[in-house]
């Protein structure tokens, strides 16, 4: 039996972006919050959900939307960064849960945005950077996107691809399969 259990958030976070710099003026801000609940001891998803966050400094671009799909009306139906935050620790026990996400941006974003907004952190200490421990278990020298990691793994790609809740969906596959393969492990302690 696996050593791991409880639950996992599983986060995947949408930016505002830009082909190229930002406008004078803007700054990358989530603008979609993807969470999915993984139990560790049975290495089940056991819930999906996406979070919408209105941006206040930044616009959703052209480039942004053919990414994400999310349009400037869509985000403008969100909730603010601050109620999104409120919402992680209250419905998802993210300041207590462990969390993972498919690189470090997810953790980097939320760092940067919450010291801008003066918005409280809404996570426990421990992340995983599920990139970089799919790569270990592999034992691959590059760390893939989280498309090729599904090719590599033999998994499917549910939904579409850069929106927070099917990737966080995806990731959280992902998460199950290197639970299996015996490599998970907790990779940021802040």
């Amino acid at each position: 039996m696996s050593e791991w259990t409880g639950l996992l958030n599983v986060v995947d976070v949408e930016a505002t972006c830009w082909d190229g710099a930002p406008p004078p003026g803007q700054m990358n801000e989530i603008i979609e919050i993807g969470v999915t609940v993984v139990d560790l001891a049975t290495r089940t998803r056991v819930s999906k959900h996406g979070i919408l966050v209105r941006p206040t400094r930044s616009t959703v671009s052209a480039f942004c939307t053919e990414l994400t799909s999310l349009t400037q009306e869509q985000v403008d139906t969100g909730v603010t960064f601050d109620e999104a935050c409120r919402l992680l620790v209250a419905e998802f026990a993210a300041t207590e849960r462990p969390w993972a996400s498919w690189g470090d941006y997810d953790r980097k974003q939320f760092r940067s945005q919450c010291e801008i907004t003066g918005v409280p952190y809404p996570f426990s200490s421990e992340h995983t950077n599920a990139k970089q421990v799919f790569a270990e278990s592999y034992g691959l020298r590059r760390r893939p996107g989280m498309d090729g990691a599904l090719r590599i793994a033999d998994l499917p790609l549910e939904g579409t691809h850069h929106r927070g809740d099917d990737d966080a969906w995806n990731i959280g596959a992902l998460v199950v399969d290197v639970l299996d393969r015996g490599g998970w492990r907790v990779t940021t302690v802040d």
